[in-house]
């Protein structure tokens, strides 16, 4: 008997299809490799080929030679590279406050300097 497996290549950039695909896509690798920067340079390279590169290369204003390395895990992209190619994706780089194990912290709502919270004010005559 001769039980041969056949295996396919599977390309995740097939199966993002909209905006909503590679948001959840993204959001998904950085909460399972937040400190993985080849992993995520790879996550984004599956999304950039999603893209297009050349329409990524042409409207960040890299050279696609670069982005590919970039994307490759290859060099030490700068932040000015990841911010543009991030922009050109439909998204920002940012900051978020983390507890001790990693997880986001909400942040709480302030009241901005010089302005009343609504808080009725009962008058007196």
């Amino acid at each position: 008997m001769n039980n041969k497996v056949q295996l396919y290549d599977w390309d995740a950039a097939e199966h993002l299809r909209d905006e909503e695909d590679i948001a959840f896509f993204i959001e998904a690798a950085l909460e399972e490799a937040p400190d993985d920067s080849a992993f995520i340079a790879s996550v984004l390279g599956i999304v950039a080929r999603a893209r297009n590169i050349s329409d990524l290369a042409r409207s960040t204003g890299i050279a696609r030679e670069t982005l590919y390395k970039m994307l490759r895990g290859e060099g030490n992209p700068t932040m000015g590279n990841l911010s543009k190619l991030a922009r050109s994706l439909g998204f920002r780089l940012s900051l978020v406050p983390v507890d001790s194990n990693g997880k986001p912290i909400k942040a709480k709502s302030k009241t901005k300097p010089g302005k009343t919270t609504s808080k009725k004010v009962k008058k007196v005559a």
